[in-house]
């Protein structure tokens, strides 16, 4: 792609198979006080590894300043789906983050131009700054991303939880239940097992196991997982990452007696304790999408659920890509997918998630 030039401000694409360029990208990602796990080359090149759908990064620079602007990018082609370029493929945020006033737009320009020359009806980012132009459409109403500081300790943080919940959570605490972190390959079969498992329930393909690998290798200590059991066998499991002081768990699973036992109250207030710990100041337990049940018993741990800013731009006369599973399109096909058998459904629905983004 050439360099863009608007206002001074250039703009153009990162060199990511140069680890001194990647380095000066992480650098500056993880110093800006607003960027997101999704920012960070690592989870553009983990996802870009784990379902070969290909990472692109688009830099902007002003003289004498160096960076002022990225926008991490993964250009997502489907049989199935057709093509779209989004930031953060496979993530809840990841779009425009500046420094500079005049640098948001020139990202959005650049990241439309290549949208086009890669053959791409729609491009849509997830959070960041707003384009800034009538040629985009803002979709607001989709997503609540719930987040607040950690409390000082336990019983500041079950005291922050609403009275009906907290007896939940104490319920759970009181079943002996083991919690336990790394990043080893038990725990990573554990928790694939769990994700499928759920995801399966919810009538959605699941995503390729390589994807989880190559997040957690690309993130090294920022990013683990954390388990509970009981008497040995595991009920709940999330890979969490961690960025700027906060503690995101992000890809979560859990066993069919897992609500008998209130493992997935444990398993979050146990890594609340854990963030504390690290010293990490928020937890973020990121988005649900509005009116489900996920978005509801995040409330019920005294989260509030702010909406999420995406941005959509469509080429003229084309359909914006739609890959929400509540979509009236996919209902019927919800329905079909869960009555699968799961070792059928965790075998082909790799296959077809890799897809979605």
């Amino acid at each position: 792609m050439n360099m863009i030039s608007t206002m001074a401000i250039l703009v153009e694409e990162a060199r990511l198979a140069d680890p001194a360029c990647v380095a000066e990208l992480d650098a500056w990602v993880r110093a800006h006080p607003q960027s997101t796990p999704f920012h960070r080359p690592a989870w553009i090149m983990g996802v870009e590894r784990g379902t070969g759908q290909k990472a692109r990064m688009l830099v902007a620079r002003a003289p004498g300043e160096g960076i002022v602007g990225v926008l991490p990018l993964t250009y997502i082609r489907s049989a199935l789906f057709g093509r779209a370029l989004v930031g953060s493929g496979f993530a809840v945020d990841g779009g425009i983050l500046t420094t500079h006033r005049k640098a948001g737009a020139a990202l959005a320009d650049a990241a439309w131009t290549l949208a086009e020359q890669l053959g791409c009806a729609t491009l849509e980012l997830r959070g960041g700054e707003a384009p800034g132009d009538l040629a985009w459409q803002e979709k607001a109403d989709a997503y609540l991303g719930f987040s607040r500081p950690l409390a000082v300790d336990d019983e500041a943080e079950l005291k922050a939880v609403p009275k009906r919940h907290r007896a939940e959570i104490r319920k759970g605490l009181g079943n002996d239940l083991i919690f336990e972190c790394g990043r080893d390959k038990r725990l990573r079969d554990i928790h694939y097992r769990l994700y499928a498992h759920s995801v399966h329930n919810l009538g959605t393909p699941v995503f390729p196991r390589a994807l989880f690998d190559a997040v957690l290798d690309g993130f090294g200590a920022d990013a683990d997982i954390a388990m509970v059991s009981k008497d040995g066998k595991p009920l709940s499991a999330v890979i969490s990452l961690y960025h700027c002081g906060a503690c995101m768990p992000y890809w979560h699973g859990a066993a069919d007696g897992a609500r008998a036992m209130r493992s997935n109250e444990v398993l979050y207030f146990l890594l609340m304790r854990q963030s504390r710990e690290r010293g990490l100041a928020t937890f973020d337990f990121g988005r649900s999408k509005v009116g489900t049940g996920p978005a509801a018993w995040k409330k019920t741990w005294g989260f509030e659920g702010d909406p999420l800013g995406y941005h959509l731009r469509t080429a003229p006369g084309k359909e914006t890509r739609d890959v929400n599973p509540l979509s009236p399109q996919y209902r019927r096909k919800v329905e079909l997918w869960k009555k699968l058998p799961e070792s059928i459904a965790t075998l082909i629905g790799p296959h077809i998630a890799k897809g979605l983004g």
